[in-house]
């Protein structure tokens, strides 16, 4: 299982965080771009999450909160906040900083988190000559809603893992960073979810 050393910060600064690459492409050929996440604990105020994608001209058709932007180019973060439930937020982003999000056990049974979060985390999108890129912060006030948990130290697991994907896309293609085990593209299999570790 993949394992992925989250950095503790005093401010939202990714210049020393590792990448996790998104380099396991499978279900369709063709298409691999190069992709990468890297997420660091703010301390006392939440998660930062950064990812880019090395596309120069990427899909990018909608535009607003919680359209199908899996249908665009598209960078995604599932995560467990608190393994301790079994429960996980897909948090899927395009180009344009459109997003959509719900909290859910699995594929089935989802709740947009629009209906259960007062505010909706901040994302912000870049669009560069050969590449794109999208930043999401997840307030500890968001995540104690969300997971009922909201105090984090060094040593603590969370579950989760990053897709970058397109499945309306003139290629269509479906990258992650754990290898997802299965025969058909499925991103929501929280069983194949890497091991994410909070480090000073």
């Amino acid at each position: 299982m993949s394992v992925y050393h989250i950095k503790t910060c005093d401010r939202v600064c990714f210049e020393e965080a590792p990448k996790a690459d998104i380099a396991c492409y499978k279900w369709v050929e063709g298409y691999t771009p190069k992709a990468f996440a890297q997420l660091i604990y703010v301390k006392d105020l939440g998660f930062a999450l950064h990812m880019e994608a090395y596309e120069s001209d990427p899909k990018a058709v909608y535009t607003v909160y919680n359209q199908d932007v899996y249908k665009d180019s598209c960078l995604e973060f599932f995560v467990n906040f608190n393994p301790e439930k079994p429960l996980y937020i897909n948090f899927e982003m395009n180009a344009n900083g459109a997003f959509l999000s719900a909290l859910r056990p699995g594929r089935k049974g989802k709740k947009p988190i629009h209906e259960i979060l007062s505010d909706l985390p901040a994302v912000r999108s870049e669009k560069h000559e050969d590449h794109w890129c999208v930043d999401a912060f997840f307030t500890l006030a968001q995540i104690e809603t969300l997971f009922g948990k909201s105090v984090f130290a060094a040593g603590d697991v969370i579950k989760g893992n990053f897709y970058k994907c397109g499945d309306e896309t003139p290629i269509p293609h479906f990258g992650m960073w754990s290898p997802v085990e299965v025969d058909q593209p499925d991103f929501h299999r929280p069983e194949f979810f890497g091991t994410l570790i909070i480090e000073e």
